[in-house]
């Protein structure tokens, strides 16, 4: 596990541009696995700001996102489909970019929709993961197992609360959600995963113990053979 630890979030989001740029670089049609939540935010702007410059071309390039609520509608702004428009689809033109669909009447019949169309593709080249506080990467949550498919999963009540505050008018937030499971993630041939923030320090201190056990769904990247952390130094603060 390479680990790089930055001294500001700006520094981070950087790093991790650069990390996307190479494997852009050296295989325009990559397949891209992408990510919600704050921290990729700063690396969503920074790859905006290198295609405007003519720096780098995703227009070749698929992506699949690791996750979405359920239920939940596109058009919701708390839907990821709408983020990842906010953030990045609407400013940058990918050749395909596949998100899970929070509206299905059939859940189980999209997740394993979403796996053929991954396995078709051709698996994902580099995936890009966050970490939440209680260790879970996508929404493969704390437990005694875990599934490899896509699949429909129950929220626990940590991140349920840590989400709910992205909620408001009385909206309460959902219960539960579409992921990839550790099939597709640990199919992928790099992970990137960004921690930044004093909130995710312990967390972080945790997975670099080097111990793998299933009461942390991250420590099982451990296994990974191709794996780099970016953390900025308010994560790395306890390591």
């Amino acid at each position: 596990m390479n680990r790089i630890i930055c001294d500001e979030y700006e520094d981070l989001s950087r790093s991790a541009a650069d990390i996307v740029a190479d494997q852009i670089g050296k295989k325009p049609d990559s397949v891209l696995g992408l990510a919600t939540g704050s921290t990729p935010i700063g690396l969503y702007e920074e790859l905006v700001r290198r295609c405007d410059a003519g720096k780098i071309d995703f227009s070749k390039a698929r992506s699949f996102n690791l996750d979405e609520y359920y239920p939940i509608m596109k058009n919701n702004p708390q839907s990821y489909n709408y983020f990842m428009h906010e953030h990045l689809f609407s400013k940058v033109s990918f050749s395909s970019a596949r998100i899970l669909d929070g509206e299905t009447d059939d859940p189980l019949g999209e997740c394993a929709k979403y796996d053929e169309e991954i396995k078709a593709a051709g698996g994902i080249d580099l995936q890009l993961l966050g970490i939440g506080v209680n260790g879970h990467i996508g929404f493969n949550e704390p437990a005694e197992s875990y599934s490899m498919p896509t699949y429909h999963v129950k929220l626990s009540g940590s991140t349920i609360s840590a989400n709910s505050r992205f909620f408001t008018d009385g909206e309460k937030p959902p219960t539960s959600a579409l992921t990839m499971g550790f099939g597709a993630i640990f199919g992928s041939k790099s992970i990137l995963l960004l921690i930044s923030g004093a909130s995710k320090a312990q967390i972080a201190k945790k997975l670099f113990e080097g111990k793998i056990h299933t009461g942390i769904p991250a420590c099982l990247l451990l296994l990974h053979p191709n794996v780099t952390v970016i953390l900025d130094r308010a994560a790395a603060a306890e390591l």
